[in-house]
């Protein structure tokens, strides 16, 4: 009997997801032994018409990374969902936007602006990237960069969420158990829809600091404060994504000093992830004039990164007016 079809695509990313899936080692031959690899271009040559010739279906599980900010991830989105039963969005980009989101803030022109006319990028003739271009050997086709940068469940049906910038490897290894048990008819996967390798509390639930509900009378960079090993970031004035953000990470960054950034995506029943966070780090604040709390707040020296670093694009908001309306939008 014919093993089970897996796919794994890299669109709007930076290929940490790839890297990841790696990471969990000796596990990654049980992905061999129980499954045909049919198409994973980063790590075998594979064409897009080999996908395009397959029957509707057959790839039984397709990891998904990678917002859809071009014409090609559309297309490879619309192909790996007609042609995979399982479709995941793996990782932060896919499942809420992450870093790439945040160009979102900023029309497609002052991006080329920045990335081909500024001092960092020596191009005196002022070339920009053309989507088509005649040559002698035939024409040259690149993506067409979109306006702003669409989650994966805004361009297609997703079947199941793993997030993560990237997803843990051990929660990778525990998904990829769970599947095969399924094959082998010893478990049954979730309902459709579901969060998949990741918890259904905060990281708060899972960090060790102590909390003791303390407010504060200035927000500040932590490397400009020498903090408490063992007291709750927040608490000391340093901005933690930790109230709004899924668990599922075991708090790695808090558990090492470092504040939660946010990367495993809102928590569960979290409808806003920068309103959440808005409201947990107005809880702090120690005051209650106007004048105060504006001088508090200033110590959050990017607003924008703070609440919404990972999840813009996949957020109430979206985008920024001057994204939505370039390029005609």
């Amino acid at each position: 009997m014919s093993k089970p079809k897996f796919a794994m695509y890299w669109a709007a990313s930076c290929g940490g997801c790839e890297i990841a899936v790696l990471n969990i080692h000796e596990k990654i031959l049980d992905v061999d032994a129980n499954f045909d690899v049919v198409f994973w271009p980063v790590a075998m040559d594979a064409k897009y018409k080999d996908v395009e010739a397959m029957e509707d279906g057959s790839i039984l599980l397709t990891l998904f990374n990678g917002g859809i900010r071009n014409d090609e991830n559309e297309h490879i989105a619309h192909l790996l969902r007609k042609k995979s039963k399982i479709l995941v969005a793996f990782g932060s980009c896919a499942c809420e936007g992450c870093i790439p989101g945040l160009a979102n803030f900023s029309p497609v022109k002052e991006i080329f602006d920045t990335a081909f006319s500024t001092i960092s990028t020596d191009n005196p003739d002022n070339i920009r990237p053309q989507t088509h271009y005649a040559m002698p050997e035939g024409e040259i086709t690149i993506p067409t960069l979109y306006p702003v940068l669409r989650t994966l469940d805004q361009v297609v049906d997703v079947d199941y969420y793993m997030p993560g910038c990237p997803p843990e490897s051990h929660q990778i290894a525990a998904v990829i158990d769970l599947v095969i048990q399924v094959l082998q008819g010893k478990a049954e996967l979730p309902p459709k829809g579901a969060t998949i390798g990741a918890g259904n509390s905060t990281v708060c639930d899972e960090c060790k600091r102590k909390r003791n509900e303390k407010t504060i009378k200035a927000f500040g960079r932590i490397q400009l404060i020498h903090a408490d090993p063992e007291l709750c970031l927040l608490e000391q004035g340093i901005p933690c994504n930790g109230p709004a953000t899924r668990s599922g990470c075991d708090a790695r960054c808090p558990s090492a000093g470092a504040q939660c950034i946010g990367c495993y995506g809102p928590a569960e029943g979290v409808v806003d992830y920068g309103a959440r966070l808005i409201a947990a780090f107005a809880s702090v604040i120690d005051s209650d004039k106007p004048e105060e709390i504006d001088r508090i707040l200033d110590g959050l020296v990017d607003p924008a990164g703070q609440f919404y670093r990972f999840n813009l694009a996949g957020s109430l908001l979206k985008a920024a007016k001057p994204a939505w309306k370039s390029n005609g939008g």
